[in-house]
């Protein structure tokens, strides 16, 4: 057991040494441009990375808002059960996020999809849709990439295919997204 321990632990040392800091930047950039100029943030994401959207939202909703002193208008796409079900019911699981952003989201608008595989019809599905809208877009994704990273304007890709890694790493970039506000941002204002 010991063995796989630190064998888990060295690859997923490596999983965020695969990520480049010079492309997380831009995604701050890209985030302070919509909360200076009152944009609405989507995020979205399917099991774990469902969780992440949820947990991001919590903290840039909260934390960086109070730290800028002006809120972001962050949703998770992944947080009202009732509209998710009712839309898979009466239309298709893959609406589920695209449904949501036809009620919602206005040119310039940001989504950000966070997805291991890359290739989850419901955000393929809300990325094109997003496309279509001139929303500015954003994966994070795993090593497969998928149809996600060639949908996304701005795309971060962990080098792994590990399901609990990338997502783990991804939270990383998250936290990192949000804290650059908490920390850095408002210090600015």
């Amino acid at each position: 057991m010991l063995d796989w321990l630190n064998q888990y632990i060295a690859e997923q040392k490596r999983a965020l040494d695969s990520i480049k800091v010079d492309e997380i930047a831009p995604l701050i950039r890209t985030l302070r441009e919509a909360h200076r100029a009152g944009r609405q943030i989507f995020v979205c994401g399917n099991g774990g990375s469902a969780a992440n959207a949820s947990h991001f939202v919590t903290d840039l909703g909260k934390n960086s808002s109070e730290a800028m002193g002006v809120p972001f208008k962050v949703l998770s796409l992944n947080d009202n059960t009732s509209w998710i079900t009712a839309i898979g019911n009466d239309y298709d699981y893959a609406d589920i996020f695209m449904r949501q952003l036809k009620n919602y989201a206005q040119p310039d608008d940001v989504l950000l999809i966070i997805s291991v595989s890359g290739n989850s019809p419901n955000l393929v599905k809300a990325l094109g849709w997003a496309k279509e809208h001139a929303l500015r877009t954003i994966a994070l994704v795993g090593a497969k990439r998928g149809q996600a990273a060639e949908l996304a304007d701005q795309v971060i890709v962990v080098g792994d295919t590990h399901y609990g890694r990338v997502e783990d790493v991804q939270m990383n970039i998250l936290h990192m997204l949000c804290y650059a506000f908490v920390e850095v941002e408002a210090a600015r204002v």
